[in-house]
């Protein structure tokens, strides 16, 4: 009997490891998980807590995105997801307090949160970071989806000439093209980049609440 109760507890110990896995790999692969993580780790927190932040958040996030109604004081999807966030890190910082309690804040708790709890050392604007990070997310997502759109070659010298700031002549060089290739990459590329920007804005301010 002991042998059978043993067997149970490992195999719901195991269960519940692989269950909590797949929920870190998923929170993982969100699009907003670098996004979420920066500004956690920006606000003061350990790459563990930041982690958990992003877990915390997407969990969230995928419940009350569907029943949530527009609320002027918040806004956007933008603004909604900061807030989620906040509260995920003020709970991170209320963990390190002996005796209080650790119940995370619900999806509509309009609590004040976040910033009041950062040490001074690390008080940080993180509505200057937020919005720093999601210009960085939205033009990594661009990137991404503009690579699927071109040959790798030509992504190369954009890359080269556009974000490392090589001159054209170096590019050229290197690449085995002709500098007229390097300013065509450029204009091409950049297009489809602002291109792609501007439908990811059109879909996140869709996502209003």
């Amino acid at each position: 009997m002991r042998g059978i109760r043993v067997l149970r507890q490992n195999l719901s110990e195991n269960l519940v490891g692989t269950a909590r896995c797949a929920v870190l790999d998923a929170a993982a692969r969100h699009p907003y998980s670098k996004l979420i993580y920066s500004a956690a780790r920006q606000s003061g927190l350990t790459d563990a807590e930041a982690q958990e932040v992003v877990q915390e958040t997407v969990i969230t996030v995928a419940k009350n995105i569907g029943k949530l109604k527009y609320d002027p004081a918040i806004g956007s999807f933008k603004g909604w997801l900061l807030q989620i966030t906040r509260w995920r890190i003020a709970d991170q910082f209320r963990k390190r307090e002996p005796g209080n309690a650790k119940r995370p804040r619900s999806a509509d708790d309009r609590a004040t949160a976040t910033i009041e709890r950062v040490p001074d050392s690390q008080n940080v604007d993180l509505d200057a970071v937020w919005e720093a990070e999601w210009k960085e997310n939205l033009f990594e997502a661009a990137i991404a989806r503009v690579k699927k759109q071109i040959e790798p070659k030509q992504f190369q010298i954009f890359d080269c000439y556009v974000r490392k700031e090589w001159p054209a002549q170096k590019v050229a060089a290197r690449l085995r093209v002709n500098v007229g290739q390097v300013y065509l990459a450029r204009h091409r590329v950049g297009g489809l980049l602002k291109k792609e920007i501007r439908a990811l804005e059109k879909m996140q301010s869709h996502a209003s609440l």
